[in-house]
């Protein structure tokens, strides 16, 4: 019985146990650290919190700080941009 354990099938448990356990550290590993990275600059997304640039300008408008005449010309200059 010792022969059958160290010669031929005694090793082949440690590997059935270690590479599945090996597998799962990688997924969660790999799932943590993506969850925890946030978008990314180059997105191209407005991150939450922060008005996009036509809020600003309609923000602007809406105090009065620019007429309307300029309003639509930045409006369009936006629109243009892909914004």
């Amino acid at each position: 019985m010792y022969g059958w354990m160290m010669g031929g099938m005694g090793a082949w448990w440690i590997i059935w146990l270690i590479v599945p356990l090996l597998i799962i550290a990688v997924v969660i590993v790999l799932v943590v650290t993506l969850s925890r990275r946030g978008p990314s600059a180059g997105s191209g997304a407005v991150q939450p919190g922060r008005p996009s640039p036509r809020d600003i300008l309609d923000e602007r408008y809406a105090r009065g700080e620019i007429d309307h005449d300029e309003y639509a010309r930045r409006r369009d200059e936006l629109g243009r941009s892909g914004s």
